[in-house]
């Protein structure tokens, strides 16, 4: 154990946790980061899953929130080797038909070839958050606040806040532009038939307008090297293969700021919580699981749709009406059949993944009930030969993780939970406790930072940089 004294300690290096860090050490703190695994990232980490040469993202692949995220648009990430890269479609849609939807950059191409009424429609529901995205990104990514723009909050919040099958069904006829919403609003594993599932169509959907939904070159590592280059060349220090099991594996500082699930906050505070505080979070609710599979491919997903090449993100689930089947089945405990399957497939457009020309590499996942380790895979499988037959074939290996075996990767991943909590309308306002300010627990001195606080999940890094806002307002005034 390090003798040394630091103004904050950050536990979890995951983009929140490193977030934070970075504002802390911005401030002139200083700062160390310490993790569990052998390497930082948490959810932003790349291997060789497969086989040698071949770099796979353990868990998040695209990031649509990534440049929306109003703090990182101020970090000089591409100074420290982060480097996006854009597709012509933000994610494409495949139907039964041999057609697709796509999400293009343009909200005018995107509804190209839709109905008159539901070209309409789909343009007044985007293009007045499009045009202000950044705004909007001010304000959906925040927690409950005194809103600067409260015209632009209140048109996230009148729909927004709407079951996704109704609102959809309210506002489109076709099939293209209801599942095409619905396979947004489903990387959220609410019940697509409960409120507020539609709020996250809106802030992933305006994301791919404003910004695209783009990869980093190199694999998820990129982002987390270039944070932890950011945060060192700023001071920071960060130690790996540090397991924190309680506060007294920290070495002495004024503020600790966890980058944890209300799982590991218990277990690392336990005894130092007063009873109403500690029973929130036992009662904290999460989310679906995750069966995740990586493939090498002897060439490209041969898709039926020409349009899915257009595309690092597929979102494979026919109707909006089976995408809602899907999740409602696993929240029966039921494991969904056929799955709705969240696709990437990085090396369409970043080559530098694959040893060689010739293969590829695919990552994509579903939803059992949470906790659930029943193999799955030839369901994902099998719907992924329905919309691109032949897709078997062209298999050379494949690596799988059961929700279990992601959170013995990543202790955050509770039971594969990959949004650090279910967002449900009462845990989308008091996450992860009804608390004046939900970075800050009893103890004054420790705050949470996890996806498990506002905004959630997502690879933004804003609930870092809430926490540690709150951490140093704290400071400031004097009070830790």
């Amino acid at each position: 154990m390090t003798a040394q004294r630091y103004d904050a300690v950050v536990v979890g290096s995951g983009p929140n946790g490193l977030t934070a860090a970075i504002v802390l050490a911005r401030a002139g703190l200083s700062v160390l980061v310490l993790e569990a695994n052998e390497s930082a990232g948490g959810g932003t980490r790349s291997a060789e899953l497969t086989l040698p040469g071949f770099v796979h993202d353990v868990c998040s692949a695209v990031h649509p929130l990534a440049l929306a995220s109003p703090y990182w648009q101020t970090l000089p990430l591409h100074e420290h080797g982060l480097e996006w890269i854009a597709q012509p479609a933000a994610f494409c849609h495949p139907f039964d038909d041999g057609t697709a939807a796509a999400m293009e950059r343009s909200i005018d191409l995107t509804c190209a070839g839709w109905g008159q009424r539901d070209a309409r429609m789909y343009r007044a529901l985007m293009a007045p958050l499009v045009g202000s995205w950044r705004d909007f990104y001010r304000e959906a990514l925040a927690p409950l606040h005194l809103p600067r723009h409260p015209l632009t909050l209140a048109r996230l919040g009148i729909r927004g806040l709407l079951a996704t099958t109704w609102l959809t069904k309210m506002l489109f006829e076709g099939d293209e532009p209801r599942a095409l919403f619905a396979g947004v609003a489903a990387h959220a594993t609410l019940p697509l038939d409960q409120p507020p599932s539609a709020v996250f169509g809106l802030i992933l959907g305006v994301a791919g307008h404003a910004v695209g939904w783009p990869i980093p070159r190199g694999g998820s590592a990129s982002i987390s090297r270039a944070l932890l280059s950011y945060l060192q060349s700023l001071g920071g220090h960060v130690q790996t293969s540090r397991r924190v099991e309680s506060l007294d594996d920290l070495p002495s500082s004024r503020l600790v700021v966890l980058d944890l699930t209300p799982r590991q906050v218990l277990r690392i505070l336990a005894g130092c919580l007063p009873p109403l505080y500690r029973a929130q979070l036992e009662r904290f609710r999460y989310g679906l699981g995750t069966f995740k599979m990586d493939w090498v491919l002897d060439g490209p997903i041969p898709w039926r749709a020409e349009a899915c090449r257009r595309a690092a993100a597929v979102h494979l689930g026919g109707t909006m009406e089976e995408i809602a089947r899907s999740h409602s089945a696993a929240w029966a405990g039921r494991i969904p059949d056929p799955p709705f399957v969240i696709l990437a497939q990085p090396t369409l457009f970043d080559r530098s993944r694959s040893p060689d020309e010739q293969h590829h590499i695919v990552w994509g996942y579903a939803h059992p009930p949470n906790g659930d380790d029943t193999d799955i895979s030839d369901r994902i499988e099998a719907q992924l030969e329905r919309f691109a037959p032949g897709f078997r074939a062209r298999i050379v290996a494949r690596h799988c993780l059961s929700p279990s075996e992601l959170e013995q990767a990543n202790a955050n991943l509770v039971g594969g939970d990959i949004n650090g909590g279910e967002s449900n309308l009462a845990q989308l306002l008091t996450r992860p406790a009804l608390r004046p300010n939900p970075y800050t627990t009893p103890l004054p001195n420790v705050y949470v930072c996890s996806s498990s606080t506002p905004p959630g999940g997502g690879v933004h890094g804003m609930c870092g940089y809430h926490a540690a806002q709150a951490a140093l307002r704290r400071i400031r005034a004097g009070r830790i």
